[in-house]
């Protein structure tokens, strides 16, 4: 029992390392983005079994000539991935740099339309997803106590 405590600290301890590499959190550019659909930095969605992570990858072309049009919408670049809770360090590890425009912040939010019964299942995860962020020196932008949409 103790051993697998203390590889999951080694774990963390390594994440956390990695995760050192991007720089820290730019508070006015985060806080200026008034929807999900143009947060740029990855932002997860706690569900009852399993959180989703949603990347925006760094556009290859480094011209700014038809940013965000129909030969270069945002929306292509973006991944969907549903991750077990516990490998959630891992996934954000293995999520480029590039893909970090407002330094170390992630969004989070809850699932819409949660049924009743899968409620403490949701906070647990809530909980846990935190607590893994906090632990690798993340900042937690909550966006659903933000009321924004």
């Amino acid at each position: 029992m103790r051993a697998i405590a203390a590889q999951q600290q080694e774990e963390t301890a390594q994440a956390k390392q990695q995760m050192e590499e991007i720089p820290p959190p730019s508070k006015a550019r985060y806080m200026a983005v008034k929807s999900l659909n143009l947060w740029q930095n990855p932002y997860v969605t706690v569900q009852g079994g399993m959180v989703t992570l949603h990347v925006l990858l760094a556009d290859a072309n480094t011209s700014t000539l038809g940013v965000g049009g129909l030969l270069r919408p945002m929306g292509a670049r973006r991944r969907d991935l549903n991750v077990r809770v516990g490998e959630l360090a891992a996934a954000l590890n293995a999520i480029p740099q590039s893909s970090w425009p407002y330094g170390r912040v992630i969004a989070v939010e809850e699932a819409h339309e949660i049924p009743a019964k899968a409620m403490p299942q949701v906070r647990r995860n809530m909980e846990s997803v935190v607590k893994t962020l906090n632990d690798l020196g993340i900042v937690v932008y909550d966006w659903s106590e933000s009321g924004k949409s």
